[in-house]
């Protein structure tokens, strides 16, 4: 947000909502939002509560929890968010000064698009209890667990570091909760829980959709991955060498590697580029300035040699206005893409600007997307709604989640992950998605 008066407002509202929810462990509905967006309708009416312990005789995915049909009247939620409430406001609720640190408004967006989502929900007759819990506060995940707050949770929806993520996958396995994780890309080491949700896709998923585009989308190239000599920069590498592996296809282009640092010369990388076919450059940087750096060598050997750049999902907020970036075609992936023409976007940026006099972030849309997304398969298909989220509709972006096997032969799934990745080409005013 960039107007001062409007993050005091947006502060001191949230501050005193959550802990209000967090205390009373119930939210009904509130005057907060003129109406739900135009789309929505009212939900059919819900069956009748089945038992528990009923069991169908095929269990989705393996897992027998799945098979168990149980819908209830009301649903309870958990929302996690680093809200760092304690710090915020350590002495009363005033904010302290004009301005508030930058890592907070994060956390505090996820938690208004949350809210606003829940909300347009209950307005639609969803029967919601919602506790909803800071993950930087003084009660840990842990000591949630150990107070057994969280027993009678139906899904849990986060926004969570790595090890707040692990904390919270053992106590929903054990306890057979669903869990979203709507923000970190990555699996916090996590292989052996089939009721989390990664919604923010991993690099490896990353390195697979970009693989396979590059190699679908040009017929006649030169695939060139430059990496530098780091462990993380190897593993994104074995990626890409693992997803051509993988890909059955007479058409397949091999990946030439080729190793740079600071010291590498525009001359070095020319050897592994060719005039006569497109030269399709991945690089695996994820820093800023190790993108730049690279960019600036491929700069000027790109009269000489037509190539197409792809680099990492962190490749959306590089800014390249410098002249020397300016004939280079830079592309990046990422799990979302919102051109904010859609209803629900349309309804969050107006319910902002009335509110707050201010445009929305990636973080409130993601937190009002994935509760959204979420809770209406609670509602519409009960606790153990794993067997339909392929089939449920979008929200703002499209979700393809998918069982992930780590290990071969399995069975049950380690987790689920949205697979869904575009493929952007970043423009001078605006990025263009390249594939459906």
């Amino acid at each position: 947000m960039n107007q001062l008066i409007s993050v005091k407002n947006l502060l001191a509202g949230l501050a005193l909502s959550v802990l209000f929810t967090a205390c009373s462990s119930s939210r009904k509905s509130t005057s907060r939002v003129d109406g739900p967006p135009p789309t929505l309708s009212k939900p059919t009416p819900e069956k009748k509560p089945e038992n528990k312990n009923e069991t169908a005789k095929a269990a989705p995915f393996n897992v027998p929890a799945f098979a168990r049909e149980v819908k209830k009247p009301t649903y309870n939620i958990a929302l996690f968010a680093p809200l760092f409430l304690d710090s915020a406001f350590a002495n009363s609720n005033d904010i302290p000064g004009r301005t508030m640190p930058r890592y907070v408004m994060a956390g505090l967006e996820f938690y208004e698009g949350a809210q606003l989502a829940l909300d347009s929900l209950q307005q639609l007759g969803y029967n919601l209890k919602v506790n909803v819990y800071d993950t930087k506060g003084r009660q840990s995940i842990a000591s949630l667990i150990n107070s057994k707050a969280l027993d009678a949770t139906d899904l849990i929806i986060g926004s969570f570091s790595n090890p707040e993520l692990k904390e919270a996958s053992d106590f929903a396995k054990k306890k057979e909760i669903n869990l979203v994780s709507g923000i970190l890309p990555n699996d916090a080491g996590i292989s052996d829980n089939p009721f989390l949700f990664i919604s923010n896709s991993t690099l490896k998923t990353h390195c697979e959709a970009i693989h396979n585009y590059v190699q679908e989308a040009f017929s006649n190239k030169n695939i060139v991955l430059l990496r530098r000599n780091t462990p993380f920069e190897n593993r994104l590498a074995a990626d890409f060498k693992g997803s051509y592996d993988k890909m059955n296809s007479p058409k397949k282009t091999r990946i030439r590697e080729a190793i740079w640092n600071e010291g590498t010369t525009p001359e070095e990388l020319s050897k592994y580029l060719l005039t006569d076919r497109p030269n399709i450059v991945i690089v695996t940087a994820l820093d800023e300035a190790g993108a730049k750096s690279i960019l600036r060598k491929l700069a000027t050997a790109n009269a000489t040699y037509p190539m197409q750049i792809f680099g990492m999902p962190t490749w959306d907020v590089l800014k390249l206005k410098e002249p020397e970036f300016k004939s280079l075609q830079v592309f990046y992936s990422s799990p979302y893409f919102n051109d904010k023409s859609d209803s629900y976007s349309r309804y969050l940026s107006d319910y902002f600007r009335r509110t707050y006099k201010a445009r929305p972030s990636d973080m409130a849309y993601k937190g009002f997307e994935n509760t959204f997304y979420f809770v209406r398969l609670l509602h519409n298909n009960g606790v153990y709604f794993n067997g339909a989220v392929e089939s449920s509709p979008s929200v703002i972006t499209r979700f393809n989640f998918q069982p992930v096997y780590i290990r071969d032969g399995e069975q049950t799934p380690s987790y689920f992950e949205n697979k869904n990745i575009f493929i952007i080409q970043k423009g001078d005013s605006a990025d263009v998605k390249m594939n459906q």
